[in-house]
């Protein structure tokens, strides 16, 4: 996820500070993990340096005076541009999972240990989303539903791969 383009997006419905920014932003995307708020002002010293955002004044705070923050037209035209453009889908081609499992192999370790294991914490995972999705608001629900859709093809990839355990072990110790 691009956070530039995401800060952008909160701004565009309304001037913010960095505080709000980053409250709004936990509120809405940062619900395993808030974001901090180093990265917000350092993102948004980028944006008011590429021009996609302006300081329109400031106001007092706790500590230093706070700047208010507002997009700019590029800015618009930015987040605009990010919106209507689709992402990379992420095949998974080459991923960790595959790694351990072919160096398992290749090591004369048990592979479909490494499976088991994998399958046990996806199992675990899915579990604790599923909790959260039942307790949770809209936005709860649909962030865990990708999550559990995204988990569950990773689970079909473990029984197929488990499967062909015996033929992956040939290909790799010839």
């Amino acid at each position: 996820m691009s956070l530039g383009h995401t800060i952008l997006g909160l701004l565009e419905s309304q001037p913010r500070h960095g505080y709000d920014i980053k409250r709004a932003y936990d509120e809405r995307f940062g619900h395993s993990r808030s974001l901090p708020y180093g990265q917000v002002y350092a993102t948004l010293s980028r944006l008011l340096k590429n021009g996609l955002v302006e300081v329109v004044g400031t106001e007092p705070g706790d500590g230093p005076d706070r700047k208010r923050y507002v997009i700019t037209d590029a800015g618009i035209t930015d987040v605009e541009q990010w919106l209507n453009r689709p992402e990379d889908p992420e095949p998974y081609l080459q991923n960790t999972l595959y790694t351990k499992v072919v160096l398992a192999l290749l090591t004369g370790r048990p592979a479909v240990d490494v499976l088991d294991t994998q399958r046990s914490e996806h199992l675990r995972r899915m579990r604790e989303l599923t909790r959260r999705k039942t307790s949770g608001d809209l936005v709860d629900q649909l962030v865990c539903d990708h999550a559990l859709f995204h988990l569950e093809a990773d689970l079909r990839w473990l029984e197929i791969t488990a499967a062909r355990l015996d033929e992956l072990a040939r290909k790799v110790n010839p």
